[in-house]
């Protein structure tokens, strides 16, 4: 049992129009690094900048190597390997504990120097778990309810749910010294690395904490160690960036960064080709071409770690039987949809899975196949009598969201499918519990090359789709904690073929479409490079 002192741990605690009139910034006769304009389809679901609100493609965006950073980093610009971060280096002290050292003289964007008791506030009880308790069932929270003496705020009732997905065994930070701390959890993790680095786990500043009026105040303009700080941020309509001179990476080049939502791709495209933008984002592969062919301007971007899906709910009452649910994902032409909405830019991939698993990699899967007769034969077998499934999206969220639902409707139409669009203007419709919830959009990334990062954190007990209600599967529950306790890569590969067979061929939850690509066009002039992520790098040596 780890011991936890009162010193040396915390507790766990619509869019704008193409007309927008920007605002324009001065800046000092002697600072001539420029100021930049980024059109977006997207900048928060969630109206605030904490990014255990903001779990979203959109988020990753504006939040990874800008505004947040973890102890442990990644590559954006190269295969996205951990890299050292706020932490210069780090151990395994056993199965449970990662002791990590870190970097000394990391100024905060309010001036403050980053040390131990940051870390331990960031993964503490008031700023992240609430009042949840580890996997494991042991309670550690110190008896006083706020270590530090100080008034804490409420959390928002999604964060703790969202920091045990995160984090569901994790006990505590034991504070070595200043510069020293380590990772305790209740169970075995061979990914606790991997949990340190994804956004959900970045360092904030304990005193702007403290001093802020209300949550929505700090989440809003929170402070953090990134080479960017909030300057201005107005919902909805545009997000403001101003140079953290005092970055410990290097002095940014890029003075001010304005990301401004624009819903509309012809607004973006032709914001960025008369010179309103200078990087426009989002942009679906049949608006390249046209952009190329001005040779001033370029696309950049392609394939990344996260895999568009459609998702089921089966207690809707024509989901329920699993062989109408296997019918959906059987009907399905998904090289047709690559090859006609994509030109080719991506590819089908094998299953909820990626590459950079490694070992963990189920090598001879693949998505279900297109079989329209073995759709058809399966609603015979369930006796589905034609009854309307709604179907739930959001317009263009995803790029080609709208004609591959309209693609897919027709797909499914083919088999004797009844599917019905239901266009839905936020997160909160799509996923509001009424009899009408069915079938809906949604994306999933992998953050640290493991199953538990996709499927666990996504479909497993604490993901989103089984606390919304949608789905959940007894087995494939017990097979998330083995996946997530045990340190036998052979018996958690052969865990997570089984989930994988669970999840998209026995009672599927979820059927994969294809690998989410992203696209970015700018002009020729402008020396910045995509990363294989959502995430936009503007730090040292990525912009000029």
């Amino acid at each position: 049992m780890v011991s936890f002192t009162r010193r040396g741990a915390l507790g766990l605690a619509t869019g704008v129009a193409s007309s927008l009139i920007l605002p324009r910034f001065s800046i000092a006769q002697d600072d001539n690094r420029p100021s930049i304009t980024i059109a977006v389809q997207k900048i928060s679901n969630s109206n605030t900048l904490d990014t255990l609100r903001e779990q979203s493609n959109v988020g990753q965006r504006i939040f990874n190597s800008s505004l947040w950073e973890s102890l442990i980093g990644l590559d954006w610009l190269g295969n996205l390997s951990a890299v050292p971060s706020l932490a210069t280096e780090w151990r395994r002290i056993d199965d449970k504990t990662v002791e990590l050292k870190l970097r000394q003289g990391v100024k905060f964007h309010n001036g403050d120097e980053m040390t131990a008791e940051d870390v331990a506030f960031s993964f503490s009880k008031e700023r992240m778990f609430g009042d949840t308790q580890p996997s494991t069932g042991k309670t550690i929270f110190v008896t006083e309810k706020n270590p530090l003496g100080r008034e804490s705020k409420e959390l928002p009732v999604e964060i703790p749910a969202v920091a045990r997905r995160i984090w569901p065994a994790l006990l505590g930070i034991e504070i070595v010294d200043k510069y020293t701390v380590r990772f305790v959890n209740g169970s075995p993790d061979v990914t606790m690395e991997g949990r340190i680095s994804v956004a959900a786990s970045a360092i904030a500043n304990r005193r702007s904490w403290d001093e802020a009026k209300s949550y929505l105040d700090w989440a809003r303009a929170p402070i953090t160690t990134g080479p960017y700080r909030v300057a201005e941020f107005k919902p909805d309509t545009y997000l403001i960036y101003e140079a953290h001179d005092e970055y410990w990476g290097g002095r940014p080049p890029v003075k001010q960064i304005r990301f401004v939502e624009v819903p509309e791709v012809a607004s973006r495209v032709n914001g960025l080709l008369s010179g309103e933008y200078h990087l426009a984002s989002d942009i679906p592969p049949d608006q390249i071409e046209g952009i190329e062919k001005n040779a001033a301007f370029e696309v950049q971007g392609g394939i990344i770690t996260n895999h568009r899906l459609t998702v089921f709910d089966k207690t809707h009452a024509q989901l329920g039987n699993p062989l109408v649910r296997r019918a959906f994902t059987h009907a399905i032409d998904r090289q047709a949809i690559v090859d006609s909405l994509w030109a080719g830019r991506t590819r089908v991939p094998a299953g909820l899975q990626w590459d950079f698993y490694g070992d963990m990699l189920v090598k001879d899967w693949t998505v279900p196949e297109y079989n329209p007769d073995l759709a058809r034969q399966l609603l015979k077998e369930a006796n589905y009598k034609g009854d309307p499934i709604p179907y739930r999206l959001l317009n263009n969220y995803y790029t080609n969201q709208t004609p591959t639902a309209q693609i897919l409707v027709e797909m499914w139409a083919q088999v004797g499918l009844n599917v019905q669009i239901e266009m839905k203007e936020n997160w909160q419709q799509i996923l509001e519990k009424t009899p009408t919830r069915a079938v809906r959009d949604w994306s999933n990334s992998a953050s640290f090359p493991d199953p538990v990062s996709s499927i666990v954190a996504q479909h497993g007990p604490n993901g989103q789709q089984q606390q919304v209600g949608e789905w959940t599967n007894a087995e494939m529950n017990t097979l998330s904690t083995f996946l997530e306790t045990s340190t036998d890569r052979a018996k958690r590969h052969d865990a997570f073929a089984r989930m994988l067979q669970i999840c998209e061929r026995e009672d599927p939850a979820y059927t994969v479409l294809h690998q989410n690509a992203v696209f970015t066009a700018k002009s020729k002039s402008i020396n910045w490079k995509a990363a294989s992520a959502f995430a936009m790098d503007f730090r040292q040596g990525n912009w000029s």
